[in-house]
């Protein structure tokens, strides 16, 4: 309760991906006690990030408006031979963040979800496929997500690029730390697939 102000912008906080309903009126509360200037600030940042960011146009990660192409497509070290496929930006920055992938990226945008009514036609497969037979794309590592949608988006893509290039997935199996019996068969199978020499 409290304010319609305050129950609306509880509202629109708890809109946002992993933020619950205590934690959208924890931030609300947070905002509220600041400053005006604070305030402002926030949402002179949320404006400028919807205003001033678009899609690059060669790998369709997060790139200023004011340029065509991403900092990463930008940065002549980096190996354009090798592009690591993902499924969305926010993926891009945790690989980046943690200086994984050498070479650039492309940005599918989702993954194949027929139940959801999600068609290769969605993402930006053919795009990719494009980019490999314009000559880019030595090798191709799919970094998608361990699901049933990200295995089908794989295999769906391999077909696709199989004959043109040389594709890659990240391995699977289990974690550092984790027991077998506590893993799942899927998890196992993979794990035995990507068993490796001591």
């Amino acid at each position: 309760m409290g304010p319609m102000p305050l129950q609306e912008l509880v509202k629109s906080l708890a809109r946002l991906p992993g933020i619950g309903p205590k934690t959208a009126q924890r931030l609300a509360y947070y905002i509220v006690k600041r400053s005006r200037e604070e305030a402002e600030l926030l949402a002179r940042s949320i404006l400028d990030a919807k205003d001033k960011i678009a899609y690059c146009k060669v790998c369709y990660n997060f790139a200023d408006i004011d340029h065509e192409r991403c900092q990463v497509c930008l940065d002549g070290r980096r190996d354009q031979q090798t592009i690591c496929v993902v499924e969305d930006a926010n993926d891009v920055l945790v690989l980046e963040h943690n200086h994984l992938v050498y070479g650039v990226y492309h940005v599918l945008g989702g993954k194949l979800s027929p139940l959801d009514g999600i068609g290769p036609s969605d993402l930006r497969i053919h795009e990719l496929v494009d980019r490999v037979q314009s000559g880019d794309g030595e090798e191709v590592i799919l970094a998608l997500n361990a699901s049933i949608e990200g295995e089908a988006t794989a295999e769906f893509i391999q077909r696709q690029l199989g004959s043109h290039t040389k594709v890659t997935r990240l391995a699977r199996g289990l974690p550092v730390g984790a027991d077998l019996d506590l893993a799942d068969k899927v998890t196992l199978a993979h794990a035995l697939e990507g068993r490796q020499a001591f």
